[in-house]
């Protein structure tokens, strides 16, 4: 399984941004694909998750209201709507799948069995 996250790039304060997450390999049916994020010197934080079926979505405390984890038309790709975008929410975002995760571990890096490489968001004016 391969997975592909893109569509990060510079823009400024109150703007917004889709990343998308691609896996090759496999679908997402039956997973829960997440989206972390990574600031230099600082460790992999939880931003988003959403398991497949039944479509449920999760969200971390800086993101809610602004972001919007959603499936995509093919069962191999998830987005990641970002709006509002702050000047902390500059990081590496990595895509994650897990086909196995319970509830209590979905905000968990560790529990991800299948990483991307990781797209750049800079947020600045």
């Amino acid at each position: 399984v391969q997975l592909q996250a893109s569509g990060g790039g510079l823009v400024q304060p109150g703007g917004s941004l889709r990343l998308s997450c691609a896996a090759s390999g496999r679908t997402f049916r039956q997973s829960t694909v997440g989206w972390f994020h990574q600031a230099p010197g600082k460790e992999r934080e939880f931003v988003a998750a959403i398991r497949w079926a039944p479509g449920h979505t999760y969200y971390g405390d800086s993101v809610k209201g602004r972001f919007t984890v959603s499936k995509g038309n093919a069962q191999n790709t998830v987005y990641l709507q970002m709006t509002s975008l702050k000047l902390e929410d500059t990081a590496v975002y990595y895509c994650a799948m897990d086909s196995r995760l319970i509830l209590s571990s979905i905000r968990q890096a560790g529990e991800y069995d299948y990483w991307g490489q990781g797209t750049q968001v800079t947020v600045s004016s």
